[in-house]
């Protein structure tokens, strides 16, 4: 017996690891800023403590309800489409047989061979073929609703804890300096092992989550500067 050819795809991952590098990165970014821009304004380390617990707290359950609520939109539509198909292969069985016979057309068969598949799909599950390669939906896309709003709010809440650990061991007059260091090099970390699990590579993704947090950085560093003079 010839021994099976196993292939994992990074693909297989998108459901939830798009919700969990979300969430880590807007937990590290949203408390890292917020503890920076209140540091900034000269305010004591308890003050920082507290309005970075509070931001976590509140950041996850945003977070959870934020994706649970896009998401179940999305599975909203996605079943709409799919009952919609449903309706359509009971009243137009001939009309979706060649519809799904010149999609293959389309990608490269043979009209005589696409009406062969199309038939050889449909007759095992033909809301199945025309959900998959009409419609564009696959086990590995769909949406879940659930899923999301708990990867995102968890990988929230451990990446807020990150810039929060690094804020409680800082000096006290070096606060700033110490959580904006630790947060972009937490980013990057994030944007490598995100990158990893995607299966692209590290550069890009290490690049781009480091940019965008550093500017977010300075900006509350700068509010803060600004309203803790002005105070």
């Amino acid at each position: 017996m010839a021994p099976r050819h196993m292939e994992r795809h990074a693909i297989a991952r998108i459901g939830w690891l798009r919700a969990a590098v979300l969430g880590a990165n807007d937990g590290i970014v949203s408390t890292a800023s917020l503890v920076v821009g209140v540091a900034a304004a000269s305010q004591g380390r308890s003050e920082v403590l507290i309005a970075g617990v509070a931001g976590l707290v509140a950041g996850a359950f945003s977070m959870a309800a934020g994706e649970y609520v896009s998401v179940s939109s999305q599975a909203d539509t996605e079943n709409a489409d799919l009952a919609r198909e449903r309706g359509e292969l009971a009243s137009q069985p001939a009309f979706e047989r060649e519809e799904l016979a010149n999609i293959y057309v389309a990608r490269g068969l043979e009209r005589e061979l696409a009406f062969k598949v199309a038939d050889q799909l449909m007759a095992k599950d033909a809301l199945g073929a025309h959900a998959r390669d009409e419609l564009g939906i696959s086990e590995i896309t769909a949406a879940r609703p659930i899923q999301a709003a708990i990867t995102s709010a968890l990988t929230f809440a451990v990446g807020a804890a990150l810039p929060l650990a690094a804020a409680m061991l800082a000096p006290e007059g070096r606060i700033v300096m110490v959580v904006s260091v630790a947060a972009i090099l937490f980013l990057a970390v994030l944007g490598a092992i995100g990158g990893r699990a995607g299966g692209a590579g590290l550069w890009k993704p290490v690049a781009r989550v480091t940019f965008w947090g550093a500017l977010a950085l300075a900006a509350t560093a700068g509010v803060g500067a600004l309203f803790g003079v002005a105070a």
